[in-house]
């Protein structure tokens, strides 16, 4: 039996490994590699680059739920991975989108779908997913309409973030133009989407990204212009979604830089913490998690040590923390601990430019 360790209440298998995916932009046809797939250190907290993968700007990423196939943003649509052994990426499928390059991208829960949505044409996109991980035919096509407060971002749609509710039944789509979340009934045979919800947001809040916790009933939504995560309670009601909001949070202190932008929303391993950082303020943030009613209690906010935080994320550990500063070009890392509050600086900062989005994969299988 594996030896375990106890983190923060954490049980940490020891000898897992893991890989890290982190994807960003690419300025420059001399700036090629846009994904970056790192060997972890678990014990170090530290990356250590293994390979990368050639791609125009990918924004975004996102695993598939049986944890084989990595999905792409890319200029040209989406484009799929299978994951190798020791976590490299082998090329399977392109595809279209149809639209403007999108802003993120994510599964449903049987693998069948790929939902991509647009920041810049306000789309979204629902691809077929073959039994190989390849990405098929489009199904469906939204552009969302409407005129918001003519303020800066908030005029027009801009979809920023989809996720299903994990009883996969709905689909969630943040509107950070028009502040509010729609909601869209899947066709699990055609692919279809059919609205049937909204969630309205604060005026000019920009609602920017959207979790739900491992038992599915609670949505934790990050907003950016406000700085703030509403909680909300999901569940059914005459057979139609139900969302109650119970919780609002600010993911600053009460003393902050002026001109922040809220950014990153990840669980940490054991979804007892879920972190956010602040562009501007250029902070992170992490909050514990009541499992009983979904409430968040802040742990820490404190400097990251690079400018705008994209995203940000604890080691599957809990001990650790990385941020990745998309204008500084960097990666820092630090150690956490989560009982006391504190977050220190630990070993030297990574170069990588424009970075966007990470993801910690546990290898398993034919990938160890």
């Amino acid at each position: 039996m594996a030896e375990v360790r106890k983190t923060t209440g954490y049980e940490f298998e020891q000898g897992a490994r893991y890989v890290a995916y982190v994807s960003s932009y690419t300025r420059s046809r001399d700036h090629k590699y846009g994904i970056h797939v790192y060997d972890v250190d678990m014990e170090q907290g530290y990356l250590k680059e293994r390979s990368q993968v050639e791609i125009t700007n990918s924004s975004y990423i996102t695993i598939s739920k049986n944890r084989r196939f990595l999905y792409s943003i890319t200029d040209f649509g989406v484009e799929g991975y299978r994951i190798l052994k020791g976590g490299d990426l082998e090329t399977i499928s392109r595809a279209s989108i149809n639209g403007m390059r999108g802003s993120h991208l994510s599964t449903d829960y049987e693998d069948r779908f790929l939902f991509v949505c647009g920041y810049h044409d306000g789309k979204i996109t629902v691809l077929r997913l073959h039994e190989d991980g390849t990405i098929g035919e489009i199904c469906d096509e939204h552009y969302l309409k409407g005129l918001g407060s003519i303020a800066e971002r908030n005029f027009r749609p801009h979809v920023q973030c989809v996720k299903m509710t994990r009883d996969n039944l709905f689909l969630c789509a943040a509107d950070l133009g028009m502040d509010h979340v729609n909601v869209y009934q899947l066709d699990h045979i055609t692919g279809r989407l059919r609205q049937c919800g909204i969630l309205h947001s604060e005026l000019e809040s920009a609602p920017r990204h959207m979790k739900f916790s491992k038992d599915g009933h609670f949505l934790y939504v990050v907003h950016e212009l406000k700085n703030i995560i509403d909680v909300y309670f999901y569940h059914m009601t005459d057979g139609a979604p139900d969302f109650e909001k119970i919780q609002t949070v600010s993911t600053l202190n009460n003393y902050h830089a002026t001109g922040s932008a809220a950014s990153a929303l990840n669980f940490s391993s054991d979804f007892k913490y879920i972190v956010s950082s602040n562009a501007g303020d250029n902070s992170v943030v992490i909050f514990r998690i009541d499992p009983d009613n979904g409430y968040l209690e802040k742990v820490l906010c404190l400097p990251i040590s690079g400018e705008y935080p994209k995203d940000a994320a604890l080691f599957p550990d809990n001990r650790h923390l990385i941020s990745l500063n998309h204008e500084s070009n960097t990666m820092t890392f630090f150690k956490t601990d989560l009982e006391k509050g504190l977050l220190i600086m630990h070993g030297k900062e990574i170069k990588i430019d424009k970075p966007n989005c990470i993801i910690f994969h546990k290898l398993q299988g034919d990938q160890i």
